[in-house]
């Protein structure tokens, strides 16, 4: 199984309001940027969906370590998503994103990295910016 390390980041201008999600992918020597936007969103919703997105993007099964500063996306991928399902999302918000993850993530195997945003990681840093002008994008789109 290939080995993948996957950055993610999510964005929300104002939390609700315009937000974009990066994700970078690293396979060797090789970088691959996923990232796109909402015009109304949460900030766990683009954390979230940065995930979704940047698995979604590979071809074939591989051992992903997922690097994050979202403790809600790393805790309820590594801690909550289990006994979530259990419960048929019973009282979960973002269920439509939690159940495409879980269907996204079902033929990879995924350990989940906890990184300190804003603390000088430079892929953490790149993520945050992408992110940050994804939902920019997004809020310029709103009033031209």
């Amino acid at each position: 199984m290939k080995k993948i390390t996957i950055y993610t980041d999510g964005s929300a201008l104002n939390n609700p309001g315009p937000g974009g999600y990066c994700g970078i992918l690293m396979y060797g020597k090789h970088e691959k940027i996923i990232k796109g936007g909402e015009p109304d969103t949460t900030n766990n919703r683009m954390e979230l969906l940065a995930v979704i997105e940047s698995m979604k993007s590979l071809k074939e099964p591989c051992d992903i370590e997922l690097i994050s500063d979202s403790t809600y996306v790393l805790k309820g991928i590594s801690e909550w998503l289990l006994g979530w399902i259990k419960k048929d999302f019973k009282n979960i918000k973002n269920t439509d994103l939690w159940k495409a993850y879980y269907e996204t993530s079902r033929i990879h195997t995924v350990k989940c990295t906890w990184v300190e945003g804003h603390s000088g990681n430079e892929f953490n840093e790149r993520c945050d910016k992408i992110a940050r002008d994804e939902a920019i994008k997004q809020k310029d789109n709103l009033y031209n």
